[in-house]
């Protein structure tokens, strides 16, 4: 790094997005270290450890800019003005895709269409003698295609998308539970929420609530042997679901067992099920131990369904069969692809193939799991939509994967080497995250026409009337934090946003999906402007809401284009919120960077000016100074008449927004206190292994959720503005 300048690395830098300084959480100004820069460049294959390098590197680029004739993505937006179609690509004029001339002689556009139709384009001047426009014609189908330019003597082409402009937002507003299904029991779990519960949830709040939606945690797979991760938000894999999730009995075959068999799975049950009643702390490996014998007895008696399995597997393709033999390969020799033998590092290699024959009943056990998780996931889908659910289940997909997992082995030349995605500190999370995942690298995500994220988005979608959007920046930016570095000492890197935008919004017009964004955070205002320009929607959080006075923002001031919740799974529940438990926990872990005290005291001028706006909407009765008095005291008035007033309240200020959605958390319904996830640590907080309580501390299962009165107290404001509205979309 020594003799690099600084303004030569920073014009570096810019030209491959990354960041050379960054507005924080408090508004300053923060620049970015050259170490950080020259790292970040290494991990994107740029040498930029000298002068030279650096300047090579620019005339480089500079050379790509002025001969490349397309993007590797070109993608053009459709319209409807008037009822008559037209289009847009992005970061032109309607109807232009504009050509660069960079060499003489006439030049030749054409559209290979996706069925292998062949388009010839005609071109007009641009106005400048560097470009040439040409139109697509307004027949051309959305999809994915070709687009082909030969110039003097060159010829280049490039993934062409054509692509709604905008989805289509739900046609009325609509309320919905979230929940962390894993902590969701029921009599006949397995030790952890699964399918069938998503599926009676869903039923049970469309039928009998008005529901129209249940937004679930990410049920992205984890490892295939102990220890599994607890995280839902760190997967081996986007793309695949958790066999954890499966419900064993609705497997096809199991009502056909003889009964030792039955009897044999019986007793596999026993234990987990006896331990839904107990507060202790749920236990994948534990859950995994007994369903993986009994999964595997049905996969050798499952019946014959050989047409339906084929087809799931031809559909899936080289994904799923890498993914199972990722699975095959981690029962044997761990779940980090990093240590095993260097001849198996490579997913595409001969020893993998080699590997693959020898371990085929197993990677065909692994795909098999795939093969029920795709039924079971359709059946909770179908059920929602059956209740009167408009929307039915909305998944989550997170940021990103397990460096050691199965899509970091599978797509490894897609990451960048040496990072991991984080946040910078921000006010809940003053020492800043490193999340321990590898980043896409944007460059070489693009080359690929961003197929790994399309079979993701496609595979989330197929089951689903949503898709939530862990951390909405991946669409735009990511904190890239050099592995062994603190989280501060990172940098934002920039992806095509527009480009990525159009994919998603694709996918969701393919499968008829809302999609919602979790941009909460430091997130650009351009990002929101975008989201909001394709009926994206964003996320409103309560305790975040503030206007330009700093004040709590009226509900009538909330954006529409919105999910309304009151906090996050990063947060407390309401109720812990109200007694200050993030503040205490966080001291106790010792993730504050400023004292306790003044921690405590921000947390009540801000808890205080919440309250005073409730009692002036006349959504709380109790005197906000009573309720500030029990946390001066700090009260453990557990199931308090205060806390469930509170809780309404909050709600009732949900539903006077104007937010096309609301969430209501299950936690906070029942009046659970303790948060299921403390960022910034890992055992030091049970995290991910929280299950479902009551403000009391006793165990709620499905069956008595649906029974508690306190449940209905506590959403009744929503269901009386909510609960009935119109159900024209439904099937």
């Amino acid at each position: 790094m020594e003799g690099v300048t600084d303004q030569d690395l920073a014009r570096l830098a810019r030209a491959y997005d990354v960041a050379t300084g960054f507005t924080d959480w408090r508004g300053e100004r923060r620049a970015v270290s050259a170490g950080t820069l020259v790292a970040v460049l290494d991990a994107l294959g740029v040498d930029a450890s000298s002068p030279t390098a650096v300047r090579d590197e620019l005339e480089r680029l500079e050379a790509e800019r002025r001969t490349r004739l397309l993007p590797p993505v070109v993608v053009y937006r459709e319209t409807f003005t008037g009822g008559v179609r037209t289009s847009a690509q992005v970061g032109s004029r309607p109807d232009e895709i504009r050509i660069p001339v960079i060499t003489d002689g006439p030049t030749h556009v054409w559209v290979e269409l996706d069925h292998g139709e062949v388009i010839p384009l005609q071109g007009a001047p641009s106005g400048s003698r560097l470009t040439q426009v040409y139109t697509l014609p307004t027949a051309t189908p959305l999809g994915w295609h070709r687009i082909h330019v030969e110039q003097g003597g060159r010829r280049e082409n490039a993934a062409l998308l054509v692509t709604p402009s905008a989805l289509t937002p739900p046609d009325h507003r609509a309320w919905g539970f979230m929940a962390q299904l894993y902590s969701v029991r029921s009599r006949g779990s397995w030790g952890l929420g699964d399918l069938r519960d998503l599926t009676e949830l869903a039923e049970w709040s469309g039928r009998d609530l008005g529901a129209g939606f249940v937004l679930v945690n990410p049920l992205h797979a984890g490892e295939p042997a102990a220890p599994i991760s607890p995280s839902p938000y760190l997967p081996t894999s986007r793309r695949f679901a958790s066999p954890l999730y499966l419900r064993v009995e609705d497997v096809p075959g199991y009502a056909e067992l003889d009964p030792a068999d039955r009897d044999l799975i019986s007793a596999l049950a026993a234990p987990l099920k006896a331990r839904n009643r107990t507060l202790e702390e749920l236990d994948r490996d534990a859950v995994w131990a007994a369903k993986r014998p009994a999964l595997e007895l049905l996969h050798e008696r499952a019946p014959g369904q050989p047409e339906a399995y084929d087809a799931f597997r031809a559909r899936e393709g080289a994904a799923l069969t890498s993914f199972a033999t990722w699975c095959a390969l981690a029962e044997e020799l761990g779940a980090d692809w990093r240590r095993w033998p260097a001849e198996l590092r490579d997913a595409d290699g001969s020893a993998v193939t080699a590997e693959r024959g020898r371990l085929a009943r197993r990677v065909d056990f692994h795909m098999w799991l795939q093969w029920q998780l795709d039924q079971q996931l359709g059946t909770a889908q179908s059920g929602a939509r059956a209740a009167g659910m408009p929307i039915g289940v909305v998944h989550d997909l997170a940021v990103g994967v397990h460096p050691g997992g199965a899509d970091a082995w599978t797509y490894q030349r897609l990451f960048a080497p040496g990072m991991t995605v984080g946040a910078p500190p921000d006010e809940f999370n003053q020492r800043g995250q490193g999340w321990g995942q590898p980043p896409w690298h944007p460059g070489r995500l693009a080359a690929e026409a961003y197929a790994p994220l399309r079979g993701q988005l496609e595979y989330a979608l197929r089951h689903a009337g949503g898709l939530r959007l862990d951390h909405a920046m991946q669409v735009s930016r990511l904190w890239w934090v050099p592995l062994g570095e603190y989280p501060a000492e990172g940098t934002y890197v920039g992806y095509d946003r527009p480009t990525i935008l159009s994919v998603l919004t694709y996918e969701a017009h393919r499968a008829e999906a809302v999609i919602v964004g979790e941009d909460l955070g430091t997130v650009e205002p351009e990002v929101r402007i975008d989201l909001a320009e394709r009926n994206i929607l964003g996320t409103s959080l309560l305790w975040f809401e503030r206007d330009e006075l700093g004040e709590p923002r009226r509900p009538e001031n909330w954006r529409p284009l919105s999910l309304a919740t009151v906090g996050t799974h990063d947060m407390p529940p309401i109720t812990g919120h109200l007694h200050g438990d993030h503040v205490e926990l966080r001291e106790r872990l010792g993730l504050l960077t400023r004292p306790a005290a003044i921690e405590l005291t921000d947390h009540r001028r801000r808890l205080s000016e919440w309250l005073h706006l409730l009692h002036d909407l006349g959504l709380l009765t109790t005197d906000p100074s009573v309720i500030m008095r029990a946390f001066d005291e700090r009260s453990d008035d557990r199931g308090g008449e205060w806390e469930r007033e509170v809780v309404a309240a909050l709600h009732g200020f949900l539903a006077r927004t104007p937010a096309l959605l609301l969430g209501v958390s299950l936690a906070d319904a029942v009046g659970e206190r303790r948060t299921q996830n403390q960022p910034g640590t890992s055992d030091e907080y049970p995290n991910w292994r929280v299950p479902l309580a009551d403000s009391h501390g006793r165990p709620v299962l499905l069956e008595d959720l649906i029974a508690d009165p306190d449940v209905r107290a506590a959403i009744a404001p929503v269901l009386e503005t909510l609960g009935d509205m119109p159900r024209e979309r439904v099937e």
